[in-house]
């Protein structure tokens, strides 16, 4: 199955625009892609489903719904929250087919009645400003009827965009969205707000008609990344990855990406470690190595580099951190390597004028400081923010959180549909980083490597809460385990 494409809304209404000649109106396509699932998810017995439409184009895909299913023997009521005369011409057509079918409209969903479905077709895409008044009201109503909720297109509320709550939004059990996926489904709020999503194309080829902004992960991607070895085959073919970070206290954040980066195949993993008492003995893994972090440095010994988890602040991080920025290697970034470059000019520049490959991990605290904004800035724009660290650092980014961000510097992105909360503990992103460098050490593209580890890494967590581990509960070492069965799974 190919990689889906995402588009933001002026996209989308590019998408509309071109596929108008030939289509005629998506509405009705909409409307009965509709009506089919919400029949499905009542079953064929004639039941009860409220319709609210909204005052644009989503309360026209509405009144379709209305229509198709009034005509199924569903007894349906439609509430209507705008203005007749100042609907859009397709979404009066559309009120035309629900009233020549015998409907009428309500201002208000009814108090006594008891409904077994609901259908959102309040607001769509266009929504641009928080709801509030009368149809922050009705908002609330309906997600209070404790009845399964269908939303169409974008839960009414939810920004299509960012996946912000504008106000409030409807928590729909299922959301069909209609010709591409919108970010603001995937990411921040939205997949909270979304419940079961399913896209209908409409039957539209959009990469054939407008360019993707950007695209959704999927499992393909490891096969992208990595090929199946060979039986002859030893460890120099499959790389070998150095860890610079575990200051005092923090020694289990380096042990940790070591430890991925050696179960994810990596041949040989060196821990450089900062603490001022080494060695640390890992007795669970001993097949880590350590070395003083400056030899981690030197020519040929690994392929590519882990800088940060636990790291440190301290003037000798800071001056490890320079040189790994100055190495000939590949580089990923975690943790406190991102906190010292947001909090230096000079190692920012550094970075930046790198002529190897770097990715950045950051968490959104991290990104707001590696952006100069707060957190809550970082994350009310998600793939604004990870486009803009991939353009400022020169560095391929993944924006971590409820639907990852990848960004590359010329502006593409990508969203991760894998993970969980249960992934919220000590741990995931050094996993992550080591993750990432495995793949490279054997011979990942960094940007393959980078997708492919953001997606195996959330895939791992989903499977062990599949198993009945977690989510509450779940480790970073239970990841990195899993993670390998699914590696080894492959083909």
């Amino acid at each position: 199955m190919p990689a889906l494409p995402i588009y933001t809304t002026p996209a989308i209404r590019k998408l509309e625009e071109l596929a108008a000649p030939a289509f005629g109106t998506l509405m009705e396509r909409a409307g009965a892609a509709a009506a089919e699932l919400a029949r499905d998810l009542c079953g064929d017995t004639a039941k009860a489903i409220l319709v609210v439409a909204g005052p644009g184009n989503n309360g026209g895909d509405a009144f379709e719904v209305a229509a198709h299913l009034k005509r199924w023997f569903f007894r349906v009521s439609v509430v209507f929250s705008g203005e007749r005369d100042k609907l859009p011409k397709d979404a009066r057509v559309a009120l035309g087919k629900w009233e020549a079918a015998g409907g009428t409209l309500l201002r208000e969903i009814p108090g006594q009645s008891r409904f077994d479905l609901a259908v959102d077709g309040l607001f769509g895409t266009g929504l641009a400003r928080p709801l509030a008044g009368a149809h922050g009201a009705l908002v609330q109503k309906l997600n209070a009827l404790g009845v399964p909720i269908l939303a169409l297109d974008v839960p009414s509320g939810v920004d299509a965009d960012t996946g912000a709550v504008l106000g409030c939004a409807v928590r729909a059990s299922h959301t069909l969205t209609f010709i591409a996926h919108k970010p603001g489904l995937l990411t921040l709020d939205g997949p909270d707000h979304c419940g079961e999503l399913k896209l209908d194309t409409l039957g539209l080829d959009p990469v054939e008609l407008l360019e993707p902004e950007g695209m959704l992960l999927d499992a393909d991607i490891l096969d992208r990344a990595i090929a199946p070895r060979r039986r002859n085959f030893h460890k120099g073919q499959a790389g070998s990855v150095g860890v610079l970070g575990g200051a005092a206290g923090m020694v289990g954040a380096a042990v940790i990406a070591g430890r991925a980066a050696l179960k994810c195949g990596a041949g040989r993993v060196y821990l450089g470690l900062l603490t001022p008492r080494p060695p640390y003995i890992d007795d669970a893994q001993p097949e880590l190595m350590l070395r003083k972090p400056a030899a981690l440095l030197e020519k040929g010994l690994v392929d590519v580099l882990v800088a940060g988890p636990g790291m440190g602040k301290a003037d000798s991080a800071r001056k490890l951190l320079r040189a790994a920025l100055a190495a000939p290697l590949p580089l990923v970034l975690d943790a406190d390597a991102l906190n010292l470059i947001a909090g230096s000019r000079a190692l920012a520049a550094s970075l930046a004028k790198r002529k190897v490959a770097t990715i950045l991990t950051p968490h959104p605290a991290e990104a707001g400081r590696l952006l100069g904004v707060t957190t809550d800035g970082a994350q009310a724009d998600r793939i604004a923010s990870a486009r803009a660290i991939a353009q400022r650092y020169r560095s391929c980014v993944v924006l971590k959180g409820n639907g990852s961000v990848i960004a590359a510097p010329d502006g593409k992105f990508w969203i991760n549909p894998s993970g969980n909360p249960g992934m919220a503990s000590a741990g995931m992103g050094d996993a992550l980083a080591g993750m990432i460098a495995a793949l490279i050490a054997q011979g990942a593209e960094p940007l393959q490597a980078l997708l492919a580890g953001v997606y195996l890494h959330g895939a791992a967590a989903d499977a062990l809460v599949a198993s009945g581990f977690g989510p509450a509960g779940i480790t970073a070492s239970e990841v990195i385990d899993r993670a390998r069965v699914l590696l080894n799974r492959r083909g």
